[in-house]
């Protein structure tokens, strides 16, 4: 938006504003506060601004407990601007509607996924939405790993097309990992499933120093490894998956790292117990690391140059087990301020968990993205990307 002009021009900003929302109150106001400086650039350089974005996934259907409404009364109170929330449905109609938006006025259209046409990537839809704009600005990198009309198909009717700040960031960022790499590399992966994340891993261990498992994923590893884990969460056939990644490693000189001691309970919302290795029993459940495995991550990330972290170190939703994520995302930030680490921290539910402490922490590079962030670290060509290029 630096160099094009958007004077009194219909600017399409397709942004990730689907955050948590829980009886119509927005939980995490993360993703919406980092595209607030685009959206008074566009502003305040009077461009007349239509915002489209997504909420969960309503299937093609209005589904009022996916409403953007909250996130129209939260834009209205930060903007203190001239803002519409379009209700109806997008049709080729639409754009007659809204012919009396103003240069610096803002139009927020409804859960774009509430239209059939979006997420089966419909032509039809798409050029519904490119009527809507002369200029298109996709800055949600997060989604761009997905072939949905207003991320893929709107830019087929486009001329003018372009990748916003946010998205430009998230790109930059991984190639800090990949391309641009200061040595050591170090990687905490949490999460519960190595199935979503073997492609990621198996990508990481050619280009990092360091892994460190943690979350759920561990459990599978301590198991691998003849620990008793108890009822904790466990996936299904993970041994082949999990040999692989140890010779891929060995091959590459990667060390894996995993937990050497836990918070452990009975239940999802009990009080925390700490555990070493070998003392867990049946009825107990991992749900945390241990102030030793801290000990060693801390370690660890004082002697890198670069971290990436993606995934909580455990049960978050419970305060009791917060300790290990919050301790992680505390020794980075310092780092980055006293070491000049590059750390790039992503992923939701690593920032939901993160957000619960009121202390503020610096990275060099905060990422809000989550799927389209994994695939991008597979090596995989992103189809929101590529239609920019």
């Amino acid at each position: 938006t630096e160099k094009i002009g958007v004077r009194n021009k219909y600017v399409i900003l397709r942004l990730d504003l689907n955050v948590p929302i829980i009886n119509k109150k927005i939980q995490d106001y993360t993703r919406i506060d980092l595209s607030l400086p685009l959206i008074k650039s566009l502003r305040n350089k009077r461009a007349k601004i239509i915002i489209l974005s997504h909420l969960g996934r309503p299937k093609g259907k209005a589904d009022q407990k996916l409403s953007l409404k909250p996130i129209f009364d939260y834009l209205k109170k930060r903007l203190k601007s001239k803002i519409f929330f379009h209700t109806e449905e997008i049709t080729r109609k639409t754009k007659q509607k809204i012919t009396f938006l103003k240069g610096g006025e803002i139009m927020l259209f409804e859960n774009v996924r509430f239209n059939k046409g979006e997420t089966n990537d419909s032509n039809y839809f798409a050029k519904n939405l490119a009527s809507l704009g002369d200029i298109y600005v996709n800055d949600a990198f997060s989604c761009s790993h997905r072939k949905q009309a207003s991320i893929h198909k709107i830019t087929h009717f486009l001329t003018f097309k372009y990748g916003g700040p946010l998205l430009r960031k998230e790109v930059e960022a991984i190639d800090k990992i990949i391309n641009s790499r200061r040595s050591p590399v170090t990687c905490i992966i949490g999460g519960s499933k190595i199935s979503t994340k073997i492609n990621v891993l198996r990508n990481l261990i050619s280009k990092v120093d360091n892994i460190f498992i943690v979350g759920a994923m561990a459990n599978n590893f301590l198991k691998f490894n003849g620990i008793r884990v108890g009822k904790s969460l466990i996936e299904k056939n993970t041994k082949i998956i999990i040999e692989k990644i140890y010779t891929i490693s060995k091959k590459n000189n990667c060390t894996i790292f995993i937990p050497i001691d836990y918070k452990t309970s009975n239940n999802l919302g009990g009080n925390a117990t700490s555990k070493g290795l070998e003392s867990i029993k049946n009825n107990e459940m991992i749900l945390d690391i241990g102030k030793q495995t801290i000990k060693k991550i801390d370690n660890i990330i004082e002697k890198s140059k670069t971290v990436l972290w993606n995934g909580p170190a455990g049960y978050f939703e419970n305060d009791n087990f917060l300790e290990g994520t919050l301790s992680i995302a505390k020794k980075i930030s310092g780092s980055t301020i006293k070491n000049n680490l590059i750390s790039i921290v992503g992923g939701g539910d690593t920032l939901f968990a993160i957000n619960k402490s009121r202390k503020k922490f610096r990275f060099t590079h905060l990422s809000t993205a989550g799927g389209a962030f994994l695939e991008f670290l597979e090596g995989k060509d992103l189809p929101g990307l590529n239609v920019l290029k």
